[in-house]
C-alpha cells in the first residue's frame, strides 16, 4: 500500500476539540465520529499520512477511547501492522503520574522516552477534527526549503462560528490565527475574535524530533501544559517559525449543525472528488450491496453498504446498514450506522447516531439552521 517514509513519524491527538460536538462524543471521541457514508473523522489524517510514505503513529487517547480502538483494531486496513513502528496506541495516563493529561505538553512528556528511541528526523504533530487530503512530502519539503525550526499548516479562511462561540472557561479548547511576514510567523493570537479571513491554524506541526524533545522536556519542567501557547508563542523571537499556506480541499468540524453541512458538501461531486482525490481507507464491515427494493426513489445520496431502501430518499448521507421503509420519505437527511426507519415515517434535517429506531409513521422535522439530532440507541 505504501513505501516507508523513515524521515518523518506521526502524533495524534485523537481528542481535540470535543467539547465542540458533545451530542456526538457522549461515547465516542473526535477522531472516531462517523463522516461521509462511511468512514470516521481520523480515517483520512491516517490515510493521508500512509500515502506519504508515515509508518510510525502515534494515537495519544484521553478518554471515551473504546469506539477508537474498536475502528483501528491493529491498522491492518492501514497497512499498519508492523513490527517496528506501525500503529501505536498511547494509553491516557502519564508515566510518572496517574492523571490524565491536560494539554500537549503533558501528553508530549508522557512519550518522551519513545520518542528518543525513534530512528525518524521529524515529528508531525495533527489533531484528528480534520478530514482531508493532505501531502505531508510537500510539507516536509517546504520545511527544509525554509530552514525552519518548526512549521504550522494554516488556511486563509474565517474563523468558524463554532470556534468563536467558545466560551472563555473551555481553556482546553484553544485556537489559532497567525501574523506572518514573508511566511514567517511573527505572532501567534490565542481565540481571537476577529471577522473576515485569516490565517487560521489546523493544529498541524512539523519540527525536528531532537528539538521537540528538547522544548517538551524544558517545558513540562516549568509546568507548562499547552504547546502552541506555552512553548511557540513566547519563543517566536528564538525559534524560527514557518507558515505553511494549505489550499486543498478541506472539512474542520466545530459543532452539530456545522458537522451536517459538511457531510451534506459531499453531495456535490466536486467536493467530493477533491476530498478523496487520493485513496482513503477504513475499516472493512464486509456488508452485502445495498439494496434497492421495488418503488424505492433514491435522488442525490451517498449510500453506504449494507442499506435497504424502500422508500423515497433525497439529499441524504446514509451510513453501513441503514433500513428505510416502505411508503417512507427522507429528504435531507444524515443517518449514521444501522438507523431503522419504520414504514410511514417522514424525516426532514434529521440526523441519527448509531442504532436509533424511527418507529412507523413518525415525524421528524428540523430545519436547515437547526437540524434534529437522536443520541444512539434511541427509539423515537
Amino acid at each position: 500500500m505504501v513505501n516507508s517514509n523513515s524521515n518523518a513519524l506521526s502524533i495524534i491527538f485523537p481528542n481535540s476539540y470535543d467539547n465542540l460536538v458533545p451530542e456526538l462524543v457522549s461515547e465516542r471521541l473526535m477522531a472516531s465520529i462517523p463522516f461521509a457514508s462511511r468512514y470516521r473523522m481520523i480515517d483520512f489524517l491516517l490515510s493521508s499520512m500512509v500515502n506519504c510514505g508515515i509508518d510510525n503513529i502515534a494515537v495519544i487517547v484521553r478518554k471515551n477511547y473504546r469506539s477508537l480502538m474498536r475502528h483501528l483494531g491493529s491498522g491492518r486496513e492501514w497497512d499498519l501492522t508492523r513490527k517496528n513502528g506501525g500503529l501505536n496506541i498511547v494509553p491516557p495516563f502519564a508515566e510518572r503520574t496517574v492523571k490524565v493529561y491536560n494539554g500537549r505538553v503533558e501528553a508530549l512528556a508522557s512519550i518522551l522516552e519513545f520518542l528518543k528511541h525513534q530512528r525518524e528526523k521529524y515529528v508531525i504533530i495533527s489533531d484528528a477534527n480534520l478530514a482531508m487530503n493532505f501531502d505531508f512530502n510537500a510539507m516536509i519539503r517546504a520545511h527544509e526549503e525554509s530552514g525552519a525550526d518548526v512549521s504550522i499548516a494554516y488556511r486563509v479562511e474565517e474563523i468558524p462560528a463554532g470556534f468563536l462561540n467558545l466560551q472563555a472557561t473551555l481553556t482546553s479548547d484553544l485556537y489559532y490565527t497567525l501574523t506572518m511576514e514573508d511566511q514567517t510567523v511573527k505572532e501567534i493570537q490565542i481565540n481571537p475574535k476577529d471577522a473576515g479571513p485569516q490565517n487560521f491554524s489546523m493544529n498541524v506541526y512539523l519540527i525536528e524530533r531532537n528539538l521537540l524533545i528538547d522544548l517538551i522536556s524544558k517545558a513540562y519542567a516549568k509546568g507548562y501544559v499547552y504547546f502552541e501557547r506555552d512553548v511557540l508563542a513566547p519563543q517566536l523571537n528564538t525559534l524560527k517559525v514557518h507558515g505553511y499556506r494549505y489550499d486543498g480541499y478541506c472539512v474542520r468540524i466545530s459543532g452539530i449543525k456545522n458537522y451536517f453541512d459538511e457531510n451534506m458538501k459531499l453531495l456535490d461531486n466536486e467536493n467530493l472528488d477533491a476530498l478523496f482525490s487520493a485513496p482513503v481507507y477504513t475499516k472493512i464491515r464486509d456488508d452485502n450491496p445495498t439494496r434497492y427494493i421495488g418503488g424505492a426513489k433514491v435522488k442525490n445520496a451517498m449510500v453506504a453498504d449494507g442499506c435497504v431502501i424502500e422508500g423515497e430518499v433525497e439529499n441524504c448521507i446514509l451510513f453501513r446498514g441503514v433500513k428505510i421503509g416502505k411508503g417512507t420519505k427522507v429528504k435531507n437527511c444524515v443517518l449514521m450506522q444501522d438507523t431503522v426507519v419504520g414504514d410511514n415515517a417522514s424525516m426532514e434535517y434529521v440526523i441519527t447516531d448509531k442504532d436509533v429506531t424511527i418507529t412507523d409513521g413518525k415525524e421528524l422535522k428540523g430545519s436547515d439552521t437547526f437540524p434534529v439530532f437522536v443520541a444512539p440507541y434511541k427509539t423515537v
